[in-house]
């Protein structure tokens, strides 16, 4: 019997008695057109239940049919996660009966996956290197969604009714496995969120995902048992289902060591469950009791042959690798020469990738990084969002340098059109006509504001007079106050040059 649980151990006190041994399993859909096993479209985002066919709704004598790009697009994951392919993998039937999975079995890969024994090095937060090993990542297809009614979170718990779409029922699903993870100690969810996010970077550079956690499309399930110190046997482990943010996969690993340290230490024995992570305060709660491998009652599923993978078109997908991640930014590394601090500062607060896209646009470095870092990340931390969900792409932060560049926009109107872009008002250029904001080049209309300011200043026309060149500052913010910072700032500096020689 579990003991019940009232407060949470001290991290640290966690550590002096426990050692955490952690099991990663993240789920990725794979972006193909159609379903892994049938024709129906993959499309997120559509009508509920209109992408359905009769093999995704399990009707009587509908056969699977294989997705050759599913098959190609798994074998690249394997080959970019150092894996061995088996040259022939087999399909099974995992066995279980929810409303989610209409034929109530899912088609997965068992004891004959199609890569194997491969690992991920992660960079964690100090630049040290974790080797993650792999265990396997298998093909599979997605289960149906789930929304439940009146509880809370949208969660089981308290609903009245739950509603069933089987849109991703049968999309391509890769299930990537890592064997235990073991010696992390106070690491161990720095560990996590560093493999995930790793896993997310390494999935988009091969452009078969786009990696949206916020969207489903790559889910974490979290396995974590302790151990007392010195103990080799693992202890019996909690695993936190779809988990769908990297700060959530870091808490969630958090939060299993200090509640079964304080469930262990009072007595209480650690059950092995599925559990339910809650978003609004980090903690988990359980959900079913977890099922082995036997009570999902594995067969090889007779209506798919074997697939098999022949050495040279396994040869030919691995020259179609991209520039892997962590090559890449070595790469920009170098030529950007930035240290090693300023390169993980950009990898943690998510805007590499965003930076390098805007570059690719147009921008220098400079103006991208400034951009993603500081105005940019400012407003994700306003909205609660990741700096990637925004609602603005690298071509149009490009733009906005660009027009900036060009002397069209101060960087203060450039900062009004990117919130114009944010809130939906349309494309930078059709923002700035709509607001207003392109620099005003009427040099009559800025000599006169310029004149109007000097004359309303004597004293500070008699400091520049003086020598006092910073002085110049107020009469440069009182011509921008007056034509609502639309003035040329160059073009002030030099009409107040002129007139106080």
């Amino acid at each position: 019997m579990t003991a019940p649980v009232n407060d949470l151990m001290d991290f640290d006190e966690v550590l002096t008695r426990f050692d955490p041994v952690m099991g990663l399993e993240v789920h990725v859909e794979l972006a193909t057109e159609t379903k892994m096993f049938s024709a129906s479209s993959a499309n997120f985002g559509s009508a509920p239940n209109s992408n359905v066919d009769p093999v995704s709704l399990g009707l009587p004598g509908a056969l699977p049919v294989v997705n050759a790009r599913g098959v190609e697009w798994a074998i690249k994951i394997g080959l970019a996660l150092n894996c061995s392919i088996a040259e022939s993998s087999r399909f099974a039937r995992k066995n279980y009966f929810y409303p989610d999975q209409p034929k109530n079995y899912q088609i997965s890969q068992y004891d004959e996956p199609i890569a194997y024994d491969g690992y991920l090095d992660v960079v964690l937060d100090d630049g040290t290197t974790w080797r993650v090993e792999i265990e396997r990542a298998h093909m599979e297809e997605d289960t149906g969604k789930l929304t439940h009614l009146g509880g809370a979170e949208g969660r089981i718990q308290g609903a009245t009714s739950s509603l069933v779409d089987c849109n991703r029922a049968g999309v391509p699903l890769i299930e990537i496995v890592t064997k235990p993870i073991e010696g992390a100690g106070e690491r161990a969810p720095e560990v996590a969120r560093a493999y995930v996010s790793a896993l997310r970077d390494l999935v988009k550079a091969l452009g078969v995902s786009d990696a949206r956690m916020d969207q489903g499309s790559m889910r974490v399930d979290s396995n974590l048992s302790l151990r007392p110190i010195g103990q080799t046997e693992f202890g019996t482990r909690t695993e936190t289902k779809n988990i769908n943010s990297l700060k959530s996969v870091e808490q969630a690993v958090r939060y299993e060591m200090q509640r079964q340290a304080r469930v262990i230490t009072d007595g209480g024995s650690i059950r092995q469950e599925t559990r339910h992570y809650h978003e609004t305060d980090g903690s988990t709660t359980a959900g079913r009791i977890k099922e082995t491998a036997e009570e999902y009652r594995y067969f090889n599923d007779p209506d798919l042959p074997p697939v098999i993978a022949p050495r040279e078109w396994v040869e030919e997908i691995r020259a179609t690798l991209p520039e892997l991640p962590w090559v890449r930014k070595a790469r920009i590394r170098e030529e950007w020469n930035l240290s090693d601090a300023e390169m993980r500062d950009l990898v943690n607060a998510g805007a590499l990738d965003l930076i390098i896209a805007t570059v690719e646009e147009g921008a220098t470095p400079a103006e991208a990084r400034s951009w993603w870092v500081s105005y940019l990340t400012q407003k994700a931390n306003e909205s609660g969002a990741e700096l990637e969900q925004l609602d603005i792409t690298p071509a149009q932060v490009a733009h906005v340098a660009a027009l900036v560049k060009e002397g069209k926009l101060t960087n203060k109107l450039a900062r009004q059109a990117v919130d114009g872009v944010l809130a939906g008002e349309g494309d930078v250029d059709e923002v700035v006509a709509a607001r207003g904001l392109e620099v005003v080049r009427d040099d009559g209309a800025i000599e006169k504001a310029v004149d109007e300011a000097l004359a309303a200043n004597p004293d500070i026309v008699e400091k520049i007079r003086g020598g006092n060149a910073k002085a110049g500052g107020a009469i440069v913010g009182a011509v921008m106050k007056a034509t609502r910072g639309k003035a040329d700032p160059a073009l002030v500096n030099k009409l107040i040059a002129e007139k106080c020689r």
